[in-house]
């Protein structure tokens, strides 16, 4: 079984969500029922601030699965943004 690891935190709320992928158009739609269950699955993006293992913080953009009724699922960091905190 594969194992997903946050090595952030997110620090406060994520800004600027929005659903980019939903239902089949989620590649890894058949791995998120199978470890998961069964949901309205969507992928997501936003912006938040992060903590990274080091202890800097910095904004950054990231995406994660979401399902009502299981809630967010396996973050991870897209990119950095230019700023950092």
């Amino acid at each position: 079984m594969l194992e997903f690891r946050m090595d952030f935190e997110i620090i406060g709320e994520i800004k600027h969500s929005e659903t980019i992928a939903r239902g089949s158009g989620i590649r890894e739609i058949n791995r998120l029922r199978k470890i998961h269950g069964p949901g309205n699955w969507r992928k997501r993006k936003g912006y938040a601030t992060v903590r990274l293992p080091d202890g800097s913080t910095c904004i950054a953009e990231i995406h994660w699965y979401e399902a009502t009724g299981i809630g967010k699922r396996e973050f991870k960091i897209k990119r950095y943004m230019d700023i950092t905190l």
